[in-house]
C-alpha cells in the first residue's frame, strides 16, 4: 500500500514540476467544454478529448451545458498552464491545460464530461496509460 501511495505522489510531484515550465495564460472564459479563450483572446481547443456539442444535429444541450460549466469552474479566471501542440482548421490553438500540476482534460474525462477523442489520442500521453 505504501508503493502505491508513493508512486501516485510522485506522479502526482513529475507532473507538477513539469506544468511549472510550461507558458502561462489566464483563461477568459469557456464556450463549451472543450474550447477556450484567454484574456490575450487566443482561443484554444482542448486536445485529445470530446465534450457534448451545445448546437448542431448532433447536440446534446444539457450534457453540453453541464460540461462547460464544470470546465469554466475550473479555469475561467484564472492563471493555467498551456502545452501548445499545434493549430487546427479554424486557426485555434491545440493544447492541454493544467492547474496545479493535473491535466484539466483528463479531469473532464474522470468525471464523465467528456470522453477521449480517439483520432487525436496521439498527441496526449495521458491517453495512453
Amino acid at each position: 500500500m505504501a508503493r502505491i501511495v508513493f508512486l501516485i505522489l510522485s506522479i502526482f510531484s513529475l507532473n507538477q514540476a513539469y506544468s511549472s515550465t510550461l507558458p502561462k495564460v489566464i483563461i477568459k472564459n469557456c464556450y463549451d467544454g472543450d474550447t477556450c479563450t484567454t484574456t490575450k483572446g487566443e482561443k484554444i481547443r482542448l486536445a485529445c478529448i470530446d465534450t457534448p456539442e451545445l448546437k448542431g444535429p448532433k447536440a446534446k444541450p444539457l450534457e453540453a451545458k453541464e460540461s462547460k460549466d464544470f470546465l469554466n469552474n475550473l479555469v475561467a479566471n484564472k492563471q493555467i498552464s498551456l502545452k501548445r501542440i499545434t493549430k487546427d482548421r479554424y486557426g485555434r490553438t491545440v493544447g492541454e491545460l493544467f492547474k496545479n500540476g493535473l491535466n484539466i482534460q483528463e479531469m473532464i474525462v474522470e468525471n464523465g464530461h467528456g470522453k477521449i477523442y480517439k483520432k487525436y489520442s496521439h498527441q496526449c500521453e495521458w491517453t495512453r496509460q
